[in-house]
């Protein structure tokens, strides 16, 4: 049986790895995408319907989960974002591109959940931190890997190639997934309950409460850096777009580099609290500095993303090991509920930036960003330490 998850394990991480690539083709140049057909004001709009279209369906995901199964349900998903990825290659026009966008962003953040519970169902309390640490490194490489490749296949603007690989990498995840039916199958009950029993659950705990605003605020800082770090650095700074990518690959090493030993270092000595204060310290300094920084030298950009991402890494590993050394695999309730964090907090940052954009240049909003995530500090000192 022990054997058997480690086999399943790995296939997960491979799994992981390759949806990851396919993600981060697309990640870091779909806002400029999409403001080459509605323009910058624009913009945050689709992010923040798509990311409330996101968010009503996770609220609703673990139901269908409960009924039909996750293994079922992620090969649904997984067609329906092929099928997106082809429509918006496909597409001339911005009336098409907002409800495809919708189905593209909604099927990517829910495929995670399905993962998110495939992983659980092979993992033990006692090394949830090893096993979180290590799946997210493999995501993570995905990550680090597809930078400088979509900095070139976008090229002068470009994005659809990006699209094209991007949709060509999720085939051979759909055939494993076929042909591994007896490994990745369902072998639980999942406890399902109403959403509002959910929230109160969680709204009761404060570590469930705790983890949940802190998973938040994360996902806050990566989509400030998502939606406008690419096009203030390419239209403000001034770098070009195979020059971003070798600095976003450079930029996403520490999450290769960290989040593996972070997760060692909370099992065996020192819980998840200190590590999550020193992560929030670390991206706290770094928001403030893109504000400040004026150079357009790139290796000054580079460090300070570098640095920013090491925040980001341990703050990621350390709310992965958190939250699922408190929570188990039936209580998809849980875990769907804790992944809303990403959409809601992607709604409030797009929105926040459709305002502030309005009145303020954009380098405004990286200050702003570095004083909400202050919070994170309150929140982490709140938690109960696992150890």
């Amino acid at each position: 049986m022990i054997f058997s998850k480690k086999n399943n394990l790995s296939i997960l991480y491979f799994l992981g790895f390759v949806l990851a690539t396919s993600v981060a083709l697309t990640g870091y140049i779909q806002s400029s995408f999409i403001e080459s057909f509605v323009g910058l004001q624009w913009l945050g709009i689709f992010f923040v319907g798509a990311m409330f279209v996101t968010l009503i369906a996770m609220l609703f995901f673990s139901e269908l989960i409960s009924r039909f199964t996750n293994y079922r349900i992620v090969l649904l998903f997984l067609i329906l974002k092929i099928l997106a990825i082809a429509m918006l290659v496909l597409t001339n026009s911005s009336f098409w591109l907002f409800p495809t966008f919708i189905l593209f962003i909604v099927t990517t953040n829910l495929i995670w959940i399905n993962m998110d519970i495939f992983i659980e169902s092979c993992s033990s309390d006692r090394l949830t931190g090893k096993i979180r640490g290590t799946y997210f490194t493999f995501l993570n490489l995905g990550w680090v890997l597809t930078p400088l490749a979509a900095g070139y296949l976008v090229g002068n603007n470009n994005y659809r190639l990006a699209f094209i690989a991007a949709g060509l990498l999720l085939i051979p995840v759909l055939i494993i997934f076929l042909f591994k039916q007896k490994k990745l199958k369902d072998h639980c009950h999942y406890k399902h309950k109403s959403i509002l029993y959910t929230v109160k659950k969680i709204l009761k705990s404060w570590n469930l409460k705790g983890i949940f605003l802190i998973s938040f605020l994360l996902h806050f800082f990566y989509t400030v850096l998502v939606i406008y770090m690419p096009i203030y650095l390419n239209q403000y700074i001034g770098f070009s777009w195979p020059t971003l990518g070798l600095i976003f690959t450079f930029m996403l090493l520490p999450f290769i580099l960290l989040e593996y030993p972070a997760g060692i270092m909370a099992d065996k000595y020192l819980g998840e609290k200190e590590i999550l204060i020193l992560g929030f310290f670390i991206i706290i300094a770094a928001s403030a500095l893109f504000y400040f920084t004026q150079s357009t030298n790139v290796i000054i950009w580079a460090l300070i993303l570098f640095m920013s991402r090491c925040g980001a890494a341990l703050v990621e590993s350390m709310r992965e090991a958190y939250f699922f050394k408190i929570v188990d695999v039936k209580h998809v309730d849980f875990i769907n509920l804790f992944r809303t964090a990403q959409p809601l907090a992607y709604v409030v940052a797009a929105g926040l930036g459709i305002f502030l954009l309005s009145i303020y240049p954009l380098r405004y909003l990286f200050i702003f960003t570095a004083i909400i995530l202050l919070s994170g500090i309150y929140f982490t000192l709140r938690l109960r330490d696992t150890k």
